[in-house]
Formats: structure tokens, C-alpha cells, sequence
């Protein structure tokens, strides 16, 4: 199932995705939730197009934990060893953007560059996860763009603020809930900028597996419904301007739009 997250009318709801195609090409209709996704819930049979709606970030986490240099020709392209264990840092809830929204340059940055991700959603509140309990507290997966401050992150020596400003975490257009951790470890994974290819890998390129990723994070901190795990980019990264159409398209999951714009 695909649970998007969106507004209507001033009011904010969940909806089953319904029907073929993507946000842009029509044919979707949201079946509004009762409730929240993330216990028992019921579809409500009240129907709504996909198109009269305004899709937000599918999910609003309490936090989001990014994992860097998880494909080792991305880490090689930057100039970077394959990290003996996984660097995880954080991205701010106010980085959350959904699909459709505007990716706004930072005023610090010379350089900014995407970064096309498979986004792990947790579904319950978990902590110290063993490796055989990892599908049970997956909720589904979406697609991410880890949009990055290059020049800032080469010369802070640190990820806060070229990882974490505001908009630089677009997540969606959706959750897809019903694929396993198996099928979810091999997918293709691209990213365009103005309809150009700039990303191309597998999931099954990542250095640590989804498994890996929340046994380790798990191991320091609980995390609720709704976080989400960013797994990783692979090799391809490269800028972005003011004016670009960057999109990121995960196998079985859907796409992800966004427009760069100047802050202002």
C-alpha cells in the first residue's frame, strides 16, 4: 500500500494512493484514512484525486538519521575511504520538505549537490533492535534527496549545516508499505536534473544493509513512528542551480520532484 501524507480544504490527512501513474501524468485518488498509519487503521471510502490535493513529506519525523559514504564508488568520487563503520549524523525536522516543494540555495553555498536515497520509515517506537526483529519495525520506505552543501561541508569539517538547513531534506512522493526488506535491498535508484541522468545504482550497492543500519542506530538511540533512516547515495553526485528540476526515482516506490530556487 502507498500512504501519502497531504492537505486539502486547510485540513491535513492521510490517504491510501489508489490507481496507476505518477503525480504528474493523473490517474491517482486518495482513499482519506481514519487515523494514523501507523496502528490499525481503516480506509474511509471518502475518495479524493490526487491532483485536487497538495502532497506534503509522507511522514514528519522526530528525527532524521543519515548515513554517509554507504556506496563505495560515491565515497571514492569525493576522495573518501569506505568508512570502517557506518557515519551517522542528523538532519533537522525542519530540513523535511515533500514532493513539489522548493529546494531553496543557501545563502552559505557556492555548491550545492543532490543526493539521490532510499528512506527507511519506521513504524513503532524500537530501541536495541536485533537483526531478526529489523522487519518488524519497518513501516515502509520513500525516497529522499540528502541535498548537500558541498563546499560548506569540505570546510566546516563537520555535517550540521551543509546536511541540515532548511529544505534540504525532501522526502516522497509517498510511503510504500508493502515491500519486504528483501525487495527493498535491490532496487535502481536514479537521480535527473532538468530530465538528465545524473544517478544510477542499486540499493544492493549499499556497503551496510537496512538490517546493518538499524541495528546499529538502535543500539544508541529509540527511535518512534515516523523517523526515518537515510541509507545512503549512490556514485553521481553533482550541483545543483537556482532554476533546476532535480528528481530522484526509486524502483516500485515512485518519484520524487523538486525545483531549486534562491532563498528569499
Amino acid at each position: 500500500m502507498r500512504i501519502a501524507r497531504f492537505s486539502i480544504d486547510g485540513n491535513v490527512a492521510f490517504g491510501a494512493v489508489e490507481g496507476e501513474g505518477t503525480v504528474e501524468s493523473g490517474g491517482l485518488v486518495l482513499d482519506i484514512i481514519k487515523g494514523i498509519p501507523y496502528t490499525d487503521f481503516e480506509l474511509s471510502g471518502t475518495k479524493v484525486p490526487l491532483s485536487k490535493v497538495r502532497l506534503l513529506p509522507p511522514v514528519l519525523p522526530n528525527k532524521v538519521v543519515a548515513i554517509g559514504r554507504n556506496y563505495a564508488e560515491h565515497a571514492a568520487e569525493l576522495g573518501n575511504e569506505v568508512p570502517d563503520v557506518p557515519v551517522a549524523f542528523f538532519k533537522p525536522t525542519t530540513s523535511v520538505i515533500g514532493s513539489g516543494d522548493a529546494i531553496e540555495y543557501p545563502s552559505f553555498s557556492n555548491e550545492l549537490h543532490h543526493e539521490a536515497e532510499l528512506a527507511v520509515v519506521i513504524g513503532r517506537m524500537c530501541r536495541e533492535v536485533p537483526r531478526e526483529r529489523v522487519k518488524d519495525v519497518v513501516f515502509g520506505y520513500t525516497c529522499a534527496n540528502d541535498v548537500t552543501a558541498r563546499d560548506a561541508q569540505q570546510r566546516e569539517k563537520q555535517w550540521a549545516r551543509a546536511k541540515g538547513f532548511d529544505t534540504s531534506c525532501p522526502l516522497g512522493p509517498w510511503v510504500e508499505t508493502g515491500m519486504s526488506i528483501a525487495a527493498a535491498s535491490d532496487l535502481a535508484i536514479q537521480a535527473t536534473v532538468n530530465g538528465e541522468q545524473r544517478q544510477l545504482g542499486r540499493t544492493s550497492d549499499m556497503i551496510r544493509s537496512i538490517e546493518d543500519l538499524v541495528v546499529h542506530i538502535t543500539e544508541a538511540m529509540t527511535l518512534l513512528p515516523g523517523d526515518v533512516i537515510l541509507t545512503g547515495t549512490p556514485a553521481g553526485v553533482g550541483p545543483l542551480n537556482v532554476g533546476d528540476e532535480v528528481a530522484v526515482t526509486i524502483e516500485g516506490i515512485g518519484t520524487l520532484t523538486n525545483k531549486v530556487i534562491k532563498r528569499g
